[in-house]
């Protein structure tokens, strides 16, 4: 009985984590897409734009950090 209910724990958590990262990485590359487009667009018009497009290109990758987070915070939780 113990033994069950520590691997439905176990890998609703591991679910879970799996879930934290997957959808992260699927929203950042989704947001990458139009923010790389727009600073490529930029900078062709403006080489000068270079730094403020590296910045915005960053700005998306914090989502999937906090998603990495996320999920080390969940498998912590593991027995």
């Amino acid at each position: 009985m113990v033994l069950e209910s520590l691997i439905s724990t176990t890998g609703l958590l591991g679910l879970g984590a799996g879930l934290a990262i997957g959808l992260s990485a699927i929203g950042t590359g989704l947001s990458q897409r139009e923010v790389l487009a727009a600073s490529v667009g930029a900078i062709s018009e403006n080489p000068k734009m270079f730094g403020k497009a590296i910045i915005f290109a960053v700005l998306p990758e914090t989502a999937l950090i906090f998603g990495f987070v996320t999920a080390f915070l969940i498998m912590g939780m593991a027995p």
